[in-house]
């Protein structure tokens, strides 16, 4: 029986709200006369030294809505939500140690044009792109790492080594495969350090034959720009479909936040951004109109949304976490991402001793929108005429992005708030 590898895909993304006092003339609303952020980008950094990282962010972009439209195939009526960056990074690094075919197939599965840039300028993106995201100073909690679990058995190849703690700073880790249950706990409790409790005992089972876990994860906190007040937060109801209600926590805010309707895809567009560089984008489909919207997920559509937003709204959104996983084998797989799962895949760029493929392929995500507790006042001043209303209280979409490096990092579908 081959030896394989068995690759891990993680992420957790925690959203936490808080509540705080703003003076009135802190820029708590969007000024109308700022140029908008265009992402994710179809273009590179108009510059003249172009980031390594904008050089990818259109393949990202690309694969995030292929990937999506797979995952929704699967799952019409319920919540949806990864990390298009983690499952890209993941699958980037295996392709270090890929040949041939498993090669062509990996990079074109992440729809990375071949003819228009090279395997090396990949990497290089990524490296650029985990090295700008995991910005100790930013005002966003945002930390992307990776990991390697290696049979002690299993001699990787120096170059291979080299290339993926330098290309995507991989903390390497000896293991004991032929001990399953202290290399899952080894596993499961870097998981749940790196998460910050989020994810636990994710690894279970492991593959008899396994000799390598590869890790990736994502771990997402900001505060929203704007804070909504816990006293303005009320019971409310949220249509899943014309038939069905459920309860929830709406919150509300009246502000400039940017919107924009999109009258040919019949969608309502908000953008609420949080402290620093990131922001969320919510497509709210008219009823009966979210497959329309759906079909239409591309980065050229989204970018002309972005380029549209403007206007002062009253904004209704409700409280909601979600938390789950994925078997992402048979995704990929519909990619077109086919020989690293079969026996004949060429990984001979990871070791020379083994003959490895890639037995199981896993994303597990926390999506959390809470609240943390605090006593204040808050006096706003607004303009005295009422502005437009918008509730997002039936099925939706959320995109969140790091505006900065025209990334996007989360994509989702809530159908229902209050599963989990």
């Amino acid at each position: 029986m081959k030896p394989t590898l068995y690759l891990c895909l993680l992420l957790v993304g925690l959203l936490a709200v808080v509540h705080c006092h703003h003076d009135s003339d802190h820029h708590d609303d969007h000024d109308d006369t700022k140029p908008q952020e265009h992402y994710p980008s179809v273009k590179g950094n108009p510059k003249s030294k172009t980031p390594a990282y904008s050089k990818i962010a259109p393949s990202n972009a690309d694969f995030a809505f292929a990937f999506y439209k797979q995952v929704t195939s699967d799952a019409v009526e319920k919540n949806i939500f990864f990390s298009p960056l983690s499952i890209s990074t993941a699958l980037s690094m295996v392709a270090l140690g890929a040949k041939s075919t498993t090669l062509t197939q990996i990079l074109e599965g992440l729809t990375f044009n071949l003819t228009e840039i090279e395997e090396k300028e990949i990497h290089e993106g990524f490296r650029d792109l985990i090295h700008w995201l995991n910005n100790p100073d930013s005002e966003v909690q945002l930390n992307l790492g990776n990991a390697l679990f290696v049979d002690e058995k299993l001699i990787l190849l120096q170059k291979f080594l080299e290339d993926i703690k330098s290309l995507y700073e991989a903390e390497a880790f000896h293991s004991n495969f032929q001990n399953s249950p202290e290399t899952e706990k080894q596993i499961n409790d870097y998981i749940k350090k790196k998460t910050h409790g989020k994810i636990a005992n994710l690894v279970q089972g492991l593959d008899p034959f396994a000799l390598m876990v590869l890790v990736n994860y994502v771990y997402f906190k900001a505060y929203w720009e704007n804070p909504f007040s816990d006293l303005l937060t009320h019971e409310a109801d949220f249509f899943v479909d014309g038939k069905t209600s459920v309860k929830v926590n709406m919150m509300t805010r009246d502000g400039f936040y940017n919107t924009h309707y999109d009258k040919e895809l019949s969608c309502q567009l908000v953008e609420i951004p949080y402290n620093g560089n990131a922001t969320a984008l919510f497509i709210l489909p008219d009823e009966g109109k979210m497959k329309q919207v759906e079909d239409a997920l591309l980065k050229e559509t989204v970018s002309k949304w972005v380029k549209s937003l403007k206007q002062r709204i009253e904004l209704y959104i409700p409280k909601f976490s979600i938390s789950g996983s994925y078997d992402v084998k048979e995704i990929f797989k519909r990619l077109g991402v086919i020989d690293v799962f079969e026996n004949h895949a060429d990984l001979s760029g990871i070791t020379e001793n083994s003959k490895l493929k890639v037995s199981k392929a896993l994303m597990s995500f926390h999506f959390y929108n809470g609240t943390e507790a605090a006593a204040v006042t808050v006096v706003e001043m607004v303009l005295t005429s009422l502005p437009p209303v918008i509730a997002i209280n039936k099925p939706f979409l959320i995109m969140i992005f790091d505006r900065s490096a025209n990334s996007l990092l989360f994509l989702g579908k809530i159908v229902n708030p209050t599963e989990k």
